[in-house]
């Protein structure tokens, strides 16, 4: 994986599955990441080939729930997200899915309740010596790129202990998120605070916060010295933010949106999630459209309210054959 000028999609929970990121790819981004996937969920799991749609599936065993979906195409640049708190189990779990992804990542960044009760994200911040064990197990047992996301801790000088002692285990890129924990996303993301890792560091660093433009960028970029950039709502809000020719209209990013997720077979609960949270920020699901998503129960539901029945069939006969 090479972490130079890259333009990078941000994890984000029930949004980065596959029919985004290859959204996303197909507007620019060169690095994907994938929603972030909990170790004890992962370990119940088990590789599977999907001839149907031509993906490669983790499921669980059981309940025959997807848990993660990805295909060849996106091998080269899709990002693996683990939410942990132990090395053994990060272990267990990142075997699993290395063969079929171009990086492991460990989430030290979410500022979630849930994932703080349980030991991981933001959580680990606070416990060096259990981050260093994570990373050096990763990076001993795999040959896949190993990196991590962080926010900001209370001082500059205290992140900058703390990335270093991350460059020491020997991952490939560190991402840096410029808030703390109790900042909110209205906050404004401090880019400076970035700049300090970035001139301690000589490993990569993503610098993450407030990329809402394709001239973003460029801007977090030169503020802040990063090797790649990194944004989250931005593209979740319209996907083209990566592409150099400027935005395209919200509403045609979102149909694409709904042909990929036809095509991959997406779960319909990240589908509608991933559309109220366009329509909301553009829009209001108190509209007709917003109320036409919440009621939809299928696939071909979202096909009918978006005028993409004809596509729908044809996907769906091409599987039958």
């Amino acid at each position: 994986m090479e972490y130079k000028n890259k333009l990078v999609l941000a994890p984000m929970v029930r949004v980065g599955t596959l029919p985004f990121r290859l959204l996303a790819a197909a507007y620019g981004a060169d690095i994907t990441y994938g929603e972030e996937i909990i170790d004890h969920k992962l370990i119940k799991c088990e590789r599977r080939i999907n001839d149907v749609i031509g993906s490669t599936d983790i499921v669980e065993k059981g309940t025959e729930n997807v848990v993660f979906r990805t295909c060849n195409e996106e091998r080269s640049r899709v990002v693996f997200q683990i939410g942990t708190s132990d090395a053994v189990r990060a272990l267990t779990a990142a075997q699993i899915v290395c063969k079929d992804v171009a990086a492991v990542d460990i989430n030290m960044g979410c500022p979630k309740s849930f994932s703080i009760s349980g030991g991981m994200g933001a959580a680990l911040l606070t416990k060096p010596e259990l981050i260093h064990d994570i990373l050096t197990t990763l990076k001993r047992n795999l040959d896949t790129p190993i990196t991590c996301k962080i926010r900001l801790l209370k001082s500059s000088q205290d992140t900058v202990e703390l990335a270093r002692r991350i460059e020491k285990t020997g991952v490939s890129a560190l991402v840096v998120h410029g808030r703390r924990v109790a900042d909110r996303p209205r906050d404004p993301a401090k880019w400076s605070e970035i700049a300090d890792v970035v001139a301690a560091l000589s490993i990569p660093v993503i610098a993450n916060g407030d990329v809402f433009e394709y001239e973003d960028f460029q801007r977090i970029k030169v503020s802040t010295g990063s090797s790649s950039v990194m944004v989250a709502r931005g593209a979740l809000w319209n996907a083209s933010v990566f592409s150099p020719k400027g935005k395209l209209p919200w509403e045609d990013v979102k149909r694409e949106y709904v042909r990929k997720s036809i095509l991959w077979d997406n779960d319909i609960k990240s589908t509608k999630h991933t559309l109220k949270e366009m329509i909301v920020h553009y829009s209001s699901l108190e509209l007709p459209e917003g109320k036409a998503v919440i009621k939809s129960e299928t696939l071909a539901d979202l096909a009918q309210l978006y005028g993409e029945e004809k596509y729908y069939e044809f996907v769906n006969k091409s599987r039958v054959l």
